[in-house]
């Protein structure tokens, strides 16, 4: 499965974004799709994941509150949701697939899109 990973750029703090993640050459079905973001200087961290059989949610604690992913199965894509963004949220993020469900460390993840880059402005 290819990802492209889009939707990204430039914004203040407190405004919001949306990512999406549009897979092709085969559908989601059944694969769990992560969100990750790498900083300059900082290890890729994980962001949130979701199941696509039962659509459970996951969110790491640093975006809980701000931040949903959520899915929409007929246009086979996967969107994080992100608002009262802060500069630390700075980052390129990568969506990620794997299959059959979800994980939550980068080393699970087999299909990776190619990142695109979140920076917030002060």
């Amino acid at each position: 499965v290819q990802l492209q990973a889009y939707g990204g750029g430039l914004v203040q703090a407190g405004g919001s974004l949306r990512l999406s993640c549009a897979a092709s050459g085969r559908t989601f079905s059944n694969y769990a799709v992560g969100w990750f973001r790498q900083a300059p200087g900082k290890e890729r961290e994980f962001v949130a994941t979701i199941s696509w059989t039962e659509g459970r949610t996951y969110l790491a604690d640093f975006v809980k509150g701000r931040f949903t992913i959520s899915r929409d199965n007929a246009k086979n894509t996967v969107y994080l949701q992100m608002s009262s963004l802060k500069p630390e949220d700075t980052a390129v993020y990568y969506c990620a697939a794997r299959y059959p469900g979800v994980a939550f460390s980068d080393s699970g993840y087999a299909y990776w899109g190619q990142g695109t880059q979140v920076t917030v402005s002060s």
